[in-house]
């Protein structure tokens, strides 16, 4: 079966229509499979005190990250996209010959875009565990891809369970921003492997240090599909840029996935003798970095219910 890959748009697209157009034809013509959008809402963005100032131990260790409500409102408001915009995006995406997928971030989220004609849905690694998410989109979407980054083994196995009887995929995810090459443990596709046979790699690393390599190890070693962040700007003129490629990589990832798995491991071996560094540990604890993300990212967004936060995972 040919590997799917997935040019994740995120924000790259600054909030304008006509960069995000592009964005999408760009993908089209150099072979993703799926465009994808996260269907985030600034007005869903929570307020936790002890992010305001974070906490740093002593001895310099972070405890609690530094991620101050207002600022980060102001930014994510100048990008957000409108229910009409979304309808326009999965329209466009037909009109490239791209499939549409976005993320939903909550589960009023969910109830708004359900009918909007996306061909798939993506849950984020932070919300692989928010069971009543899950629920939710298992009634209104067939095609779901769960990334499992920061995320136990036990919750991984529930989340599975749950999503049984769907047409679900399990990225693997290392959510460390950008991931290091000896830091994305490739081997942990092995473990996925007992829920689905499905499993591939959202993959973090930086393009302009480290190339296309951990995708292409995950290809080599089986990965269903590859997630990249994708940009048609300059680097630095996005928050995730440092870690998305451009539409001349997506078709690097193309061609390579298109290649045998033979012939993907004679390149690897021939131009990365290093490789076995990715390899890494199918089952291991989570790094400091990995639980500060998981601690900030896992309830930053919620619905809002006559006023008041209702998380993914509370009922």
């Amino acid at each position: 079966m040919r590997p799917i890959i997935i040019a994740e748009c995120c924000q790259n697209h600054n909030g304008d229509k006509e960069i995000l157009k592009g964005m999408i034809h760009a993908a089209a013509e150099n072979g993703a499979d799926y465009v994808k959008i996260q269907s985030i809402r600034s007005s869903d963005l929570t307020y936790r005190e002890r992010f305001e100032e974070g906490e740093t131990a002593a001895d310099g260790t972070v405890k609690t990250i530094k991620r101050p409500y207002q600022p980060e409102l102001e930014r994510l408001a100048k990008l957000d996209l409108s229910l009409e915009q979304e309808a326009w995006f999965v329209e466009e995406c037909w009109r490239a010959g791209v499939a549409p997928m976005t993320t939903a971030f909550t589960r009023s989220v969910v109830k708004d875009i359900k009918d909007l004609g996306y061909e798939a849905i993506k849950v984020a690694s932070y919300d692989c565990a928010s069971y009543p998410l899950l629920e939710d989109l298992k009634k209104d979407f067939s095609t779901i891809f769960v990334s499992t980054g920061a995320t136990y083994d036990d919750e991984i196995a529930k989340a599975a369970e749950i999503l049984r009887g769907t047409n679900f995929h399990l990225l693997h995810c290392v959510t460390i921003y950008p991931t290091p090459l000896e830091e994305v443990h490739i081997r942990r596709m092995s473990f996925l492997r007992k829920f689905t046979h499905q499993v591939g790699y959202s993959d973090h690393s930086k393009p302009s240090t480290t190339g296309l390599w951990a995708s292409k190890i995950a290809l080599a070693l089986g990965a269903s599909c590859i997630e990249r962040h994708y940009t048609v700007l300059p680097a630095d003129q996005t928050r995730d840029g440092v870690v998305s490629i451009t539409p001349d990589m997506v078709r690097e990832l193309r061609e390579f996935a298109d290649l045998s798995r033979y012939e993907q491991m004679e390149i690897i071996k021939r131009e990365l003798p290093e490789w076995e560094q990715t390899l890494g540990q199918a089952t291991r604890p989570l790094s400091h970095a990995e639980m500060l993300n998981r601690d900030y990212y896992r309830g930053r967004f919620a619905s809002k219910v006559d006023g008041q936060p209702v998380y993914n995972w509370e009922e």
